[in-house]
């Protein structure tokens, strides 16, 4: 697992010209600005530890100058009496764009993120331009119902007709995290635009680069000004001020279970709408007559994926002892064979994590685990050199109660606990007992215990023999502490909507 040597970057040219542009501005109202203190953050590749770009550091002001420009563009007749159609076509060309300009928006992700080169061409495209499609075809088929009436019962001695109205909930402010950037601003902005909603969107600090690129393809697809605007800043400031607006009708987060819990009491002052998608500690259950031979790989996948930096990640593996030593040693043979690099070296399996703060959060983890008796089956480093770089980790562990085991780490560390007993509901207790509730799977050639397992996991999302598969149309989100609502889907479009009811006597 020795870190590559690090290679000079073989960019491309729109790479390259994007990160010699100075500091990237904010799209507000249809105008590139920069922050009224003058602030920037620096932008660093976290597999070198040096700074690539810098962006304007928003802060309350901008927030506030961004929140009346979506007003305006909500209340103008150029994009609230736009038609479904025309709308759906915008959105449309909007997808193209993201795919025409596919390349630029990998290789900024893996310089922003640190995710590999290949996970980025997997995780992206088609991912995010599929999602501005499913959902450009949905305004056309947003529609109320009409609903019967007794006029005699409510005094009325004419007819009446009643019938509802699906209208879009107003202004959106999202707030999305660095583990999967762009991914994360198009799944909330597909339904917010396809509803008609529009929109400020905070990226995150870390990340901010692909949300800069985005902002300028709206403007080239052709979206009114101000119907979509994008401030950078941190969490405390920009992110706060968002959250707290009362000239926000939504707010949609992606991050911790932590911030969630911030963002939900911000929201009170207006009593704003607020979706979740939060923290994870998804379980991955072997059943003993599962095929280890593909069981194991998909561990790899569910587990390691962006560094394990995502919130389905399979961090909590039970495996029935009857193969448990050879479910552990498989897992552990294809962890040592991880070639850990740089994200744009073709060669890497693994980057770097996003940086160090959060490298020392993820050995604060692994450090505990030694200290409170987990095994070390293999990993458990940092690695020496530039870079936010760590061995990918995996532990066994005799007990449910560990650290390791009960939070989240968001790093490349798994554990993995034996399970013997074939009563299913003792067994889903062990795997119910955490706060969340975000994914998980069964792995078994069983199809009655895994129906049944599946049914007893308190998830949003569960996977027989698959770990997480998502889809544009599948809803996604969490139970317990790890969210509200669902994104992706038919059902995402209810976070963005607001239901009206209409009586007329006739």
């Amino acid at each position: 697992m020795d870190k590559l040597a690090l290679p000079a970057y073989d960019l491309l040219p729109e790479t390259q010209a994007f990160l010699k542009q100075g500091t990237l501005k904010m799209l507000i109202g249809g105008d590139w600005v920069e922050a009224q203190s003058g602030e920037t953050i620096d932008v660093f590749d976290p597999a070198t530890g040096e700074k690539i770009a810098e962006v304007a550091a928003g802060g309350a002001e901008e927030i506030d100058l961004a929140v009346q420009a979506a007003r305006k563009a909500f209340e103008n007749p150029s994009w609230s009496r736009m038609s479904p159609t025309e709308r759906g076509k915008l959105m449309w060309k909007l997808a193209d764009l993201l795919e025409e300009n596919a390349a630029l928006f990998q290789e900024l992700e893996v310089l922003d993120n640190g995710m590999t080169i290949a996970a980025a061409r997997m995780a992206m495209f088609p991912f995010c331009s599929d999602m501005i499609r499913y959902y450009a075809g949905w305004p056309t088929k947003i529609t109320g119902q009409t609903l019967p009436t007794d006029p005699l019962r409510y005094g009325l001695e004419k007819e009446a007709l009643t019938y509802t109205l699906r209208e879009p909930v107003g202004v959106v402010g999202t707030i999305t995290p660095w583990n999967y950037p762009l991914g994360m601003l198009t799944m909330k902005l597909g339904p917010a635009l396809a509803t008609g909603c529009t929109l400020v969107m905070k990226p995150a600090e870390l990340t901010p680069m692909t949300a800069v690129l985005l902002g300028r393809l709206i403007q080239q697809a052709g979206f009114p000004e101000g119907v979509v605007n994008i401030v950078s800043g941190k969490g405390e400031t920009a992110g706060a001020a968002l959250a707290a607006h009362d000239g926000i009708d939504k707010i949609a987060f992606t991050g911790s279970t932590e911030v969630g819990k911030i963002i939900v009491k911000a929201a009170t002052g207006n009593l704003k709408k607020v979706s979740l998608e939060l923290g994870g500690k998804s379980p991955f259950i072997v059943f003993p007559d599962a095929i280890l031979e593909e069981v194991i790989p998909a561990t790899i996948r569910a587990s390691y994926f962006l560094q394990g930096q995502n919130c389905m990640a399979a961090t909590r593996l039970f495996a029935h002892e009857d193969i448990y030593d050879r479910f552990v040693d498989g897992v552990s043979q294809l962890v040592k064979q991880f070639v850990v690099g740089p994200g744009m070296n073709p060669d890497s399996t693994m980057g770097p994590l996003i940086s160090s703060e959060q490298r020392n959060r993820v050995m604060d983890f692994v450090e505990s685990g030694k200290q409170e008796g987990a095994e070390l089956v293999v990993g458990g480093s940092k690695i020496d050199g530039p870079g936010y770089f760590i061995e990918p980790t995996l532990f066994s562990c005799p007990t449910d109660e560990l650290r390791i085991v009960r939070n989240e780490i968001f790093g490349p560390v798994i554990c993995v606990e034996r399970f013997g007993n074939d009563d299913l509901d003792e067994l889903a207790k062990r795997v119910n007992n955490t706060m969340y509730g975000l994914s998980g799977s069964v792995w078994t050639q069983n199809l009655s215990v895994a129906h049944r397992m599946a049914r007893r996991i308190d998830a949003g999302q569960v996977g027989i023999n698959c770990h997480a598969p998502l889809d544009v149309t599948h809803p996604f989100g969490g139970n317990k502490q790890s969210g509200w609502g669902r994104e992706f889907g038919e059902e995402a479009l209810d976070m963005y909507l607001k239901t009206k009811s209409i009586t007329a006597v006739t």
